[in-house]
């Protein structure tokens, strides 16, 4: 019953920063992350714990399969070149930026256990992103680019972070031998996303004059698949955002009015309350993060999460100027354009584009989770290398995004807006 009394007042609490924020002109994300961690001291209440397994099962599937289904695929796949780069060149450059400065930054960090945390916190996370931007008249494209991102980054990530784990447990890295598990785990979730949507195709034709009944395959669908892809040790990922993309096709075909009008209310309803919860329970983390940790070395953590936060900023930076770059050159090569592929002036980014996507890498509930994730042992009982700190300064980058880029990035919004 207390968890129940907890869970209650967080959604109220929700509903009502929610709108509060809205009043004010600012991000909610914002509000329910400092509100998480205002309740994890408050004494007498009741702490709620992350589990990752259930973050990754509850959180994930819904979250990237109304994304899918929402954003344009026309638009997708004209942007594809951008957002592929974002979501998974991107990801491996900032695990090896923040790897290398979190090496010699912090004492006893090794190269394995430094990459660990780089791979942690190499996935942005769009939700923050675009719940603070998205009332602020940003270009389609570049809506279009981080909404993209976030439905594939999480899966390089993931691999990322496995391939670090196993190194710092003692596993011999290959690298090919990671670029063919890569390959299968993508090949294997686009597979299972396939599969998954022509069972679901057939169920839909069986119940298809119940709108309720075509509701609710249409709300499992996303998790039995996510379930489904890591039990066959494939991407979840992928094959959630594979199933989004084809029975978002299909739905604007063989979808009655009433199908799409209910089920557009429904996960409206579902992903406004999942939202507010990932930034909720972030807050909440933070008292049983630090317990593990001396109180007098908390400043010296936070600093380094500052300047991790940096270098993440800059190296995401310097990756999309760099493509940028490679986009104008393609552009005005002559052999691109006698190319049937050659690259449209559609998919150009201009310098101000850059930087907004720059600034908009913001943590998230995955790089927590992942961080969750991590053993409290290693196989011979020994406790696992620095798990406190990378558990607390993964949370303080995640507060240094959300909120610290939270706030600036509006401003640097209206600035370029003004001054374009």
């Amino acid at each position: 019953m207390e968890y129940y009394t907890v869970l209650l007042f967080i959604v109220g609490l929700i509903i009502l920063l929610t709108a509060l924020a809205e009043r004010v002109k600012l991000s909610s994300p914002i509000f329910l992350i400092i509100a998480g961690i205002a309740l994890s001291f408050v004494p007498g209440f009741k702490s709620v714990h992350i589990e990752p397994d259930i973050i990754f099962l509850l959180f994930l599937p819904p979250i990237l399969y109304e994304a899918a289904i929402k954003i344009p695929h026309k638009d997708f796949r004209e942007q594809f070149s951008t957002i592929a780069t974002l979501a998974f060149g991107l990801v491996f450059f900032t695990t090896l930026g923040i790897g290398i400065i979190s090496h010699y930054m912090i004492p006893e960090m090794t190269w394995s256990t430094a990459f660990l945390l780089g791979a942690i916190l190499a996935a942005t996370d769009a939700v923050a992103a675009i719940s603070i931007i998205k009332n602020l008249g940003l270009s389609h494209k570049t809506n279009i680019i981080l909404e993209g991102e976030s439905l594939l980054n999480d899966a390089s990530a993931l691999v990322a972070f496995r391939f670090a784990l196993a190194a710092v447990t003692g596993s011999t890295f290959v690298v090919w031998k990671a670029g063919l598990t890569f390959f299968f785990l993508i090949f294997g979730g686009v597979l299972t996303g396939i599969l998954m949507t022509i069972v679901m195709i057939f169920l839909l034709r069986i119940v298809k004059n119940n709108s309720t009944a075509v509701n609710s395959f249409l709300l499992l669908a996303p998790f039995v698949t996510y379930l489904l892809a890591e039990e066959v040790k494939v991407s979840g990922v992928i094959a959630v955002v594979v199933l989004g993309f084809i029975i978002s096709a299909k739905g604007e075909v063989h979808f009655s009015d009433k199908v799409k009008m209910q089920s557009g209310h429904i996960w409206e309803m579902i992903i406004f309350l999942l939202n507010g919860l990932i930034f909720i329970l972030i807050g909440l983390e933070l008292k049983e993060i630090i317990q593990d940790l001396d109180l007098s070395s908390l400043f010296t953590y936070s600093l380094y999460a500052l300047v991790i936060t940096v270098v993440a900023i800059a190296v995401r930076a310097w990756h999309i100027l760099a493509h940028k770059k490679q986009l104008e050159k393609a552009l005005s090569s002559s052999k691109m354009q006698n190319n049937r592929r050659k690259v449209s002036a559609n998919k150009l980014i201009s310098f101000q584009e850059s930087v907004i996507i720059s600034l908009s890498g913001m943590r998230g509930i995955v790089s927590l989770a992942i961080a969750l994730a991590l053993p409290e042992t290693l196989e011979g009982g020994t406790p696992f290398p620095m798990r406190a700190p990378i558990l607390f300064i993964t949370f303080m980058v995640i507060f240094y995004s959300v909120v610290g880029q939270g706030l600036i990035l509006p401003q640097v919004i209206r600035f370029i807006k003004k001054n374009n």
